[in-house]
């Protein structure tokens, strides 16, 4: 099972509550990046472009637990940089866990074994493991020969040793439907939990543009990947309806306050994959934060995004509110032929801005600033 029950019930109450208190506006799932330090430099990342006086910042165990409190999302995502390099990462994971919150830990694996005496097995717990694709795509992706190998490995004993393990897998231009579809069997019988899949989306710092995939070609990529995996036992850990979307059948608009982002600046406007301002407080993100001037149809920098951290939540809301629908792709998988949806029109987007070097200018004085008031309090 790609979700574990207890998760799928606990989400379910917690959206249900949403919309008995009136709530148009809640997070699913709070992205929680304690630092952007990381030991890949994969070539489609647009994580860990920054100076060392940025990378070298941790965020808190305090600073990380508050920030679960003040969200209140019944998920929380870690990913970074690679939080494994973090060194209060287990107490982080557990006072999550004890606060009831299902916690998904992103890794590219090569200190997993080291490090997973940190942890306990929990139904709670999932490793979501960064994994594009067999060994030839994996490798490509992550710009490092060797390391698909460590990944399997680690995969197995995190399996032996009693926890849950999910891949990651992000899918670029040079993936095919065949090798897809290998690589999810290949998955499957190895005995993950779970496949989260989705399409990469084009960071303008990432290093290689020109492997992400436009939407209309997103659409056709998916229809092709599960016409190939109708009647196997992949388990994805997402909604039906998100991979309906995928294969484009669903016409859904982006939710990008359902996975908020709360990282070493403060919290991250408007999304995970969008830095273009930060702010103190959950509440401020939620209230000050210009929703409509973001999303396809509204923004150049999300033309192309099918991204989970943004469609997701929408997904898992219009599960909610339409179950026969939902069942039905449940049992019978996403339509894979025939007419499309009609796409959201992209003519009244507003252009593109480019505020990362001015953030990166402010947030690195402010971080010196800081540091030299530290020394001076100490002497």
């Amino acid at each position: 099972m790609g979700i574990p029950l207890i998760q799928k019930i606990k989400v379910a109450k917690y959206i249900f509550e949403q919309k008995i208190k009136g709530n148009k506006k809640y997070p699913l799932v709070l992205m929680l990046e304690p630092l952007f330090r990381c030991n890949l430099a994969c070539a489609g990342c647009g994580k860990i472009d920054y100076p060392d006086e940025i990378l070298n910042k941790r965020m808190s165990v305090k600073d990380c637990l508050n920030a679960v409190d003040e969200c209140g999302a019944p998920v929380v995502s870690i990913p970074g940089g690679e939080p494994l390099v973090h060194k209060e990462i287990g107490e982080i994971v557990k006072g999550i866990i004890d606060k009831g919150k299902f916690v998904y830990l992103c890794t590219n694996a090569l200190l997993l074994e080291k490090k997973l005496d940190l942890f306990k097995p929990s139904q709670y717990l999932t490793f979501s493991i960064h994994l594009d694709g067999l060994e030839k795509e994996h490798d490509h992706s992550v710009c490092r020969g060797g390391v698909y190998t460590k990944v399997i490995e680690a995969i197995k004993v995190v399996k032996q040793k009693g926890f849950r393990c999910n891949v990651n897998c992000t899918l670029f231009h040079q993936m095919t439907p065949k090798r897809t579809a290998k690589f999810f069997d290949f998955v499957t019988d190895l005995g993950v939990d779970g496949i989260t899949v989705s399409p990469g989306y084009a960071y303008e710092r990432a290093p290689d543009q020109k492997n992400f995939l436009k939407r209309k070609k997103t659409k056709n990529f998916f229809r092709d990947i599960f016409k190939l995996g109708k009647g196997k036992k992949w388990a994805f850990s997402q909604s039906s309806l998100f991979l309906d979307f995928l294969a484009g059948n669903q016409n859904y608009k982006c939710t990008p306050w359902g996975n908020p982002t709360r990282n070493i600046f403060g919290w991250q406007k408007p999304c995970y994959l969008l830095g273009e301002g930060y702010v103190k407080t959950f509440k401020e993100l939620m209230e000050a934060t210009e929703w409509d001037k973001y999303g396809t149809g509204n923004y150049e920098k999300c033309a192309d995004c099918m991204v989970h951290c943004g469609y997701e939540p929408t997904a898992a809301e219009d599960s909610i509110k339409n179950p026969l629908k939902t069942l039905k792709v449940a049992l019978f998988g996403p339509k894979t032929d025939g007419e499309m949806v009609s796409d959201i029109p992209l003519n009244n987007q507003r252009p593109a801005e480019y505020v990362f070097e001015k953030l990166v200018e402010d947030s690195t004085k402010k971080i010196k600033e800081q540091e030299s008031q530290e020394e001076l309090a100490v002497k």
